[in-house]
């Protein structure tokens, strides 16, 4: 009996190690996936929740978007270079951009594109309070509405930063929260042949291209980065006509999949 014991105590005793290393790589590391994942669903008996950063699909689609947060010097530019390969995207858009460039807001809506939730304020959602993630939400989905007229369904998290709360609370709102799997890194003043190059070898079926409305050298990339696409024979469209609407689930590694999933749910 004393040997079973110690062996209990034992056996115990190392997977409480286990479960302290697996959450001091998460504190190290980040957000993990595949198998390190699971085996911390399995332990913790809580499922990890992930955003859509692309799309499983045989068609050759892809959706390009803009984030909008600080300036609007180059959004006329890049709407012309949209119409003048016809091809609709999404913009996803902040109160504080919101305030300062409606007639902008107004005129990407006008051109036929989509508009997504940004956030209002601009924070980091893995460090608010659930209330405060649905004020956050619900107040950008107004200006949204009060400014353009358009009902958006989608959610892109600043910095790409969230958590399971954020995304069961943006559910609960009727929004698919939406990451991208192609980051074009314009925002760090890549040349515009360094970021044609980046998202040209990087997109495939199912792709979601990230792109900001105020880069400096993205207007120039834009129209070879469309002819390319295009001439490889991808359709691009706005976000929400890629993803799937029902019946679908997202794996451990944020690509949606259409089905049930087949993992057992902890939730």
């Amino acid at each position: 009996m004393r040997m079973f014991v110690v062996s209990r105590k034992l056996w115990l005793g190392r997977l409480l190690g286990i479960i302290l290393m697996i959450f001091g790589i998460i504190l190290v590391r980040g957000p993990l996936s595949g198998p390190t994942e699971m085996l911390v669903s399995l332990v913790t008996g809580v499922k990890k929740l992930h955003p859509i950063y692309c799309v499983n699909t045989e068609e050759p689609k892809i959706a390009i978007s803009f984030d909008a947060t600080w300036g609007a010097a180059f959004t006329k530019d890049l709407l012309d270079t949209l119409d003048k390969y016809n091809v609709k995207t999404t913009f996803f858009l902040v109160n504080i951009w919101l305030d300062k460039f409606p007639e902008e807001a107004k005129e990407i809506v006008a051109r036929g594109h989509e508009i997504g939730l940004h956030s209002t304020t601009h924070p980091d959602f893995k460090k608010l309070s659930e209330e405060q993630m649905i004020d956050e939400l619900q107040n950008n989905y107004n200006k949204i509405l009060e400014v353009t007229g358009f009902k958006p369904i989608l959610f892109r998290p600043p910095f790409g930063s969230y958590n399971n709360t954020l995304i069961t609370v943006a559910n609960k709102m009727g929004l698919h929260v939406i990451q991208w799997d192609v980051d074009s890194l314009d925002w760090k003043d890549l040349s515009a042949e360094q970021i044609y190059s980046r998202v040209t070898s990087k997109v495939k079926n199912g792709s979601i291209v990230l792109f900001h409305n105020n880069a400096q050298h993205t207007p120039k990339a834009l129209g070879p980065i469309l002819e390319n696409l295009q001439s490889k024979g991808f359709k691009i469209v706005p976000i929400s006509e890629l993803i799937y609407k029902e019946d679908y689930y997202v794996d451990v590694n944020g690509v949606q999949q259409q089905g049930n999933s087949p993992e057992p749910s902890h939730q």
